[in-house]
């Protein structure tokens, strides 16, 4: 988990001295909203007919929808980003799976003071749209559904942006875990008789994002999320998106996704998931 945070930092940083040393005049800030919605469809395929080699027919399909809303103003930055993500996949006659489900929304109001750093307000949902499960020996066993779990996550702070596209902040926060029949697994205290539905943590939380452009037609963008209840660097949440995406063409992105997760409370061990992505990619605004 170390090696994890480690790069994470040595990445921030990278990109920061690389802005330093571009430098170049400072424009004025264009104040107003600024809107965003993407969608973007991945579809996968493959078909086999007598094919000697072997093999098994495939199909999948991702569907993401990325909204950003930002309202900047002299006094004032209220920014809101949401993301909707979903997507199955099927080898041979299996059923169809679930690959991906996201459900997620966060809102950051900063009040800016002409300081270093100016003091935030935040809030932030996580959750799925349907149903997940684990399959072994040829069953299946539900794991989580809409709501189940729920993260909430409410911080006040300070936030500063150390380059143009490097923004962070660190604050007090509150967090809930919502649970409804999954309890067991996500909000449950195991040192109690009773089965908490609900689970409520007090702690600090760091976030910083990331956002460059490599080159025209290639953008990366991260956020790296942590929260610590204060009882040792083991209880230490963190998730941590990485997004590389390369435009083709107008409307055709290739896109690299890698996302590490790790919350001691779900599993002793860090999370990883990766995808490559090709795709169809249309703005709404």
């Amino acid at each position: 988990m170390k090696k994890f945070l480690l790069l994470g930092t040595v990445a921030v940083a990278v990109l920061f001295s690389s802005n330093i040393r571009a430098g170049g005049e400072k424009k004025s800030p264009e104040y107003g909203w600024k809107n965003q919605l993407v969608g973007t469809l991945n579809i996968s395929q493959t078909s086999l007919d007598n094919w000697v080699q072997g093999g098994e027919n495939t199909f999948a399909w991702q569907l993401d929808v990325l909204g950003h809303f930002e309202n900047d103003r002299e006094p004032f930055n209220w920014t809101s980003t949401t993301k909707l993500s979903y997507g199955m996949s099927r080898i041979g006659e299996a059923e169809a799976r679930k690959s991906v489900d996201e459900i997620r929304f966060e809102s950051v109001y900063r009040r800016k003071l002409g300081w270093f750093v100016d003091p935030y307000g935040s809030f932030r949902l996580e959750t799925q749209l349907t149903k997940g499960y684990t399959y072994s020996d040829g069953t299946r066993t539900a794991v989580s559904d809409f709501w189940d779990p729920a993260y909430l996550v409410e911080s006040v702070g300070f936030g500063f942006q150390p380059a143009s596209f490097v923004k962070s902040r660190i604050g007090a926060a509150l967090k809930q875990t919502l649970t409804r029949n999954f309890s067991a697994l996500y909000s449950d205290d195991p040192n109690t008789p009773e089965i908490e539905k609900v689970r409520s943590e007090v702690g600090v939380e760091s976030v910083s994002d990331i956002s460059k452009k490599f080159a025209e037609n290639m953008l990366y963008t991260a956020k790296l999320q942590l929260f610590s209840n204060l009882k040792g660097i083991r209880e230490v949440d963190v998730r941590w998106d990485n997004l590389v995406t390369a435009k083709l063409t107008k409307i055709v992105n290739v896109t690299l996704d890698f996302r590490l997760f790790y919350d001691r409370d779900v599993s002793k061990k860090r999370q990883i998931r990766q995808a490559l992505l090709i795709g169809l990619s249309y703005s709404f605004l």
